[in-house]
């Protein structure tokens, strides 16, 4: 149980003027016949005490003790009521932070998880881009003999892809991404490549004079496959380019279409 007591000007006052307040009360007392009266303060100075005085008296220093004692208790209880409230208020103020800075904390994590996902999935769709993009065969070059030219030097009387002008040894490059699934010698192709590409049709490069990638081996759009050359039947180092719908020959599709259909300019 908890005594609080009145601060400042109403605070009790100490035991040793209320004592003497409670002893001269007592001379007012002797017109009830419980004290002899008190004539004036020289008298009561030296007139001894009567046992009714002392005892009076003894009760009232008694009662002042355990005022000031139960007093002394309140304060003690007050004070540490006081210590228990700053701790509280300091503790609740220190969880306040801490979830403060654990929020802050989230957030930040959040916030990098998001751009770290953004540049991953930017990389990705660039990636994806640089995979799904077609370039020519052969850089800064142009078509020498059209597809389906009419001739007696190819077999079935006409031209089954396009050629492009290049010189022997010049870098030839996978149209696409793709998957080799032919590099050697091609009868009348003389050396050459066919690609399997990501989107199920095939191109072939023929008349190269050496080849750079090997049967089964992954290529991107720009990769160098090998160097143009004048193997096979030729008449003069070029590049032979197919598009086909399968890996055979006879398959062929118009190269040209096929290239701008997939952004080249040629």
């Amino acid at each position: 149980m908890a005594f609080t007591r009145a601060t400042g000007k109403h605070r009790r006052p100490s035991r040793t003027a209320r004592t003497t307040r409670n002893i001269a009360g007592i001379a007012g007392l002797a017109a009830t016949g419980v004290v002899a009266s008190v004539a004036s303060p020289a008298l009561a100075a030296t007139a001894p005490a009567s046992p009714q005085d002392a005892g009076l008296a003894h009760a009232v220093v008694l009662g002042d003790e355990l005022a000031d004692h139960v007093a002394a208790q309140a304060d003690a209880q007050q004070a540490v009521a006081e210590v228990a409230a700053a701790r509280e208020k300091a503790e609740d103020e220190a969880k306040k932070q801490a979830e403060e800075a654990k929020r802050r904390a989230q957030e930040a994590k959040e916030k990098a998880d998001k751009e770290r996902e953004a540049k991953a999935r930017a990389a990705r769709d660039e990636e994806r881009k640089r995979l799904n993009a077609f370039v020519a065969p052969v850089t800064g070059s142009y078509v020498s003999t059209a597809y389906k030219a009419s001739s007696g030097l190819w077999s079935s009387g006409s031209h089954t892809g396009i050629d492009f002008h290049a010189a022997t040894g010049t870098p030839v490059h996978a149209v696409g991404a793709g998957t080799v699934v032919e590099a050697g010698a091609g009868g009348a192709y003389g050396n050459n490549i066919v690609i399997k590409m990501h989107d199920g049709t095939y191109t072939q490069y023929g008349h190269m004079s050496s080849l750079g990638v090997s049967v089964g081996q992954s290529v991107t759009p720009g990769q160098q496959i090998g160097l143009s050359g004048a193997t096979g039947n030729v008449t003069g180092p070029h590049l032979h380019f197919e598009a086909r719908t399968g890996p055979d020959y006879g398959s062929d599709i118009d190269p040209i279409a096929y290239l701008r259909s997939h952004g080249v300019n040629v």
